[in-house]
């Protein structure tokens, strides 16, 4: 494919969707689409700059809000009016918000896709199964008003697509892309470590890092743990038994990967997760809560716990522990896996649904 298009995209540079705007940029440009990355909220280190150019990128740092730092829809609104200007000053083809809201009052000239990463509501139900704080109401209503307005709505898996569907009362669920990512670990392990390891936000109640602390307390290996143990709005986890690393950047992540730990992950609510395809491509044996997004992507290459079991992640664990053999054989299934979720599947699938969408807009022109 070759559909000579230009695409703005919209990302932070402090969360996961860098990457994932990144790893599709990169695999997008073989199929003729130049991509423009607008950032949101702080700069970019001097490292992601680096990440963009050897991605092809041209990168145009706004210093514009992110929805889920603003107190009310104002600032987003007028960040939506300036993304409309930014495209239709560089005349793209049309232009991707993996922040919807820009979109919900913005009106721009050209088709607009919005990812769905993850949002406030689903969030919400899934950590407090309560009706959603009146002070976070706005970013749902201006969620909504985007997914209406957006010429096509794309969500990571069809878990999630149909989740958002439910709480946005969409007629259609959005279009299930899945999340690719490039490997990190080129050699790894002949077999995988004994020890275990869980990255990604450990602030973030819908994690249970408390439950992962619980664990790491009753068993004789350690248990690494890579992330932010403190939020954005002052959200803070303090692990007792966790070996905390920090944030890790992509050499000491691939470094921690390429043993093969165990990588164990208790969360109660994923779009997609990132970080377990990271472990997964780098054949780590996964243990994961049996939640139904991790159901889509690994069933039959992971070891199922409910969530907020404990004595079950213990025993789980345990058992890949203690054989090496079933260990390897598990880490196997998760690396063959993986490979069905790369940034080239997903850049094919966003650029066919890129040219139909410019297609139509000028056939309607």
């Amino acid at each position: 494919m070759n559909s000579g298009l230009s695409l703005l995209m919209t990302a932070d540079a402090i969360g996961g969707v860098w990457q994932y705007s990144l790893d599709l940029a990169g695999a997008l440009a073989p199929l003729g689409v130049a991509t423009t990355l607008v950032t949101l909220g702080p700069r970019a280190t001097a490292a992601q700059r680096s990440e963009a150019a050897d991605a092809g990128v041209t990168l145009v740092e706004s210093g514009l809000p992110i929805d889920w730092l603003c107190d009310g829809p104002e600032p987003i609104v007028a960040a939506g009016e300036q993304i409309a200007a930014i495209a239709a000053a560089r005349k793209v083809d049309l232009v991707q918000l993996n922040m919807p809201t820009l979109g919900a009052r913005a009106r721009f000239s050209v088709p607009v896709v919005a990812v769905m990463h993850g949002c406030i509501a689903t969030w919400w139900d899934a950590a407090h199964g309560t009706t959603l704080p009146i002070e976070y109401r706005w970013q749902r209503s201006a969620t909504h008003q985007a997914l209406i307005a957006a010429d096509a709505v794309v969500a990571p898996s069809a878990t999630h697509a149909g989740e958002v569907a439910r709480h946005y009362g969409l007629l259609h669920p959005p279009l299930a892309i899945h999340n690719g990512r490039t490997p990190l670990v080129e050699r790894r392990a002949d077999a995988p470590a004994r020890s275990l390891f869980t990255a990604g936000r450990l602030w973030d109640l819908v994690k249970d890092t408390a439950l992962l602390d619980a664990v790491a307390s009753r068993l004789p290996v350690g248990f690494r743990a890579a992330g932010a143990t403190r939020g954005p709005h002052g959200e803070t986890v303090v692990p007792d038994h966790l070996m905390l690393l920090g944030q890790l950047g992509t050499t000491a992540l691939t470094a921690e990967l390429a043993t093969r730990p165990i990588f164990v992950s208790a969360a109660r609510f994923e779009p997609f997760g990132l970080a377990v395809l990271e472990a997964a491509a780098a054949g780590c044996p996964l243990v994961l809560s049996d939640i139904p997004t991790f159901r889509e992507l690994w069933d039959g290459a992971a070891t199922f716990v409910p969530p907020g079991d404990e004595d079950g992640y213990v025993a789980a664990s345990e058992a890949l522990l203690d054989d090496p053999m079933q260990a390897a054989t598990s880490g196997d299934a998760a690396r063959a896996r993986a490979a069905q979720y790369t940034p080239a599947a997903t850049a094919a699938a966003m650029a066919s649904l890129y040219a139909r969408l410019v297609d139509e807009r000028r056939v309607a022109a």
